[in-house]
């Protein structure tokens, strides 16, 4: 009974995690079309910074996130790959922490 308890739970908390991380794709993908393109990334990245950062800087950021990002060599970030970055993310956060106690 308590194997399949947890196995509800991890069935749940994924559910969520797929949830929110389809929330954070959408406000990427501005035009809808399932992928992130470096001008939707440019415009989401200005309206989080303002014009502190100058548009080469942005570019950089941009075209160096979807290069780490796009594994099918479309130039765009897909609903896949985006969640393999952000699991990276995850793991390598987790690993620093590990690290500083």
């Amino acid at each position: 009974m308590g194997s399949r308890a947890s196995t509800l739970l991890r069935d749940e908390e994924l559910e969520e995690i797929k949830k929110e991380t389809g929330f954070a794709f959408r406000l990427y993908d501005l035009d809808k079309d399932d992928k992130i393109s470096r001008d939707e990334l440019l415009q989401v990245l200005r309206m989080m910074v303002g014009v502190n950062i100058s548009d080469e800087q942005l570019g950089s950021i941009a075209d160096r996130t979807i290069q780490e990002a796009d594994q099918d060599g479309d130039s765009a970030i897909s609903f896949t790959e985006f969640v393999k970055v952000l699991e990276k993310v995850d793991v390598e956060q987790k690993m620093s922490i590990r690290f500083l106690h």
